[in-house]
């Protein structure tokens, strides 16, 4: 294996160390605001798909491709649902319709 290869490696998992510290020190209740923005910024995932299918020379690469940008794709719109429903929640009331019983 290359020298490249091990630095990437180590920056990966560096990467992944830092990000479960900074995300357990986050109180639950900013826990779903922060991961529905958090959600919508993985558009960058499907855009990198998008760039490595363009590279891609052999159907196993097309695949692999094809899966990211369809779990990229199913994040960033997760992120909106989720979104969405956090912001219904502040949201007045709607009116039901009759509740005084007039006609």
């Amino acid at each position: 294996m290359s020298q490249e290869l091990y630095t990437n490696l180590a920056i990966f998992v560096l990467s992944l160390l830092v990000g479960f510290e900074v995300i357990s020190k986050i109180p639950a209740t900013l826990h779903t605001p922060m991961m529905s923005g958090a959600n919508a910024i993985h558009g960058v995932v499907v855009v990198g798909a998008i760039l490595v299918a363009l590279e891609a020379d052999t159907p196993a690469f097309y695949v692999i491709a094809f899966i990211a940008a369809f779990l990229g794709a199913i994040n960033v719109s997760g992120g909106y649902v989720v979104t969405d429903r956090m912001l219904e929640m502040f949201s007045k009331p709607k009116d039901k319709g009759n509740k005084g019983g007039d006609k």
